[in-house]
């Protein structure tokens, strides 16, 4: 028997192997876990696709975080495989090319509105579409980069997770007499899909070395997982 035996849980942000959402759902179902995927758009069949390399094959629900219909729909979508959630995996994160690459000074609001819309506001929308299938308490649990320094080539993604952060804090405060936790999980720099979209990533891992008092290695997604 596993730590998750029956328990129910929804990972979301699953787009390739290398993805630690990937990760976070295979190590799930191998500790006994119920899991169910979320993916949207185009991206959908991928998610798919993917499912089929984790220990035992993950439905997947259409869900896009900046979409009122999804979200409302999205209890439903669950109940089709889960009769409730015990987790709640947030690992959503986007920033438009203008928000990033050392263009900080110069970014227009939309795009600084998509980064935050994406990025930080979507776990507060994601945990209350699902907190309808909490059943006696949830773990909900986000994907985190440090937000304490200003990174370089982060620019609004590193306010966005700063806006994270701070939005983690406030749904803990008002959900904790739900028995609902909310957590976050800071991890250092890892080679994923998301990663390749920052211009400038490799300087991320230059610093991180020189600052981190423990090894890390940016191609191994899965202590950050555990």
């Amino acid at each position: 028997m596993g730590l998750l035996t029956g328990k129910n849980i929804l990972v979301t942000g699953v787009l390739t192997d290398a993805s630690i959402a990937f990760h976070i759902a295979r190590l799930a179902q191998e500790e006994g876990a119920t899991v169910v995927l979320s993916s949207y758009g185009r991206v959908f069949r991928l998610t798919e696709r993917i499912s089929a390399r984790l220990p035992q094959l993950a439905p997947v629900v259409e869900l896009d975080v900046t979409n009122e219909e999804d979200l409302a729909a999205l209890p439903d979508r669950l109940r089709v495989h889960v009769p409730n959630l015990h987790g709640v995996v947030h690992a959503i994160g986007f920033a438009p090319e203008a928000a990033l690459g050392g263009n900080f000074l110069n970014t227009s609001w939309p795009d600084v509105a998509t980064a935050l819309h994406v990025s930080a506001f979507s776990l507060k929308a994601l945990t209350m579409a699902a907190k309808p299938m909490f059943e006696g308490g949830a773990s909900v649990v986000g994907l985190d980069f440090d937000a304490s320094v200003a990174w370089p080539k982060y620019d609004w993604m590193g306010v966005a997770k700063a806006a994270l952060e701070s939005t983690s804090r406030y749904l803990a405060r008002d959900l904790g007499a739900e028995n609902i936790r909310v957590n976050l999980v800071a991890a250092g720099p890892i080679k994923t899909m998301a990663a390749k979209s920052i211009p400038g990533f490799e300087q991320f891992e230059h610093l991180w070395d020189e600052r981190s008092a423990l090894a890390w290695d940016v191609t191994d997604p899965v202590p950050t997982a555990q």
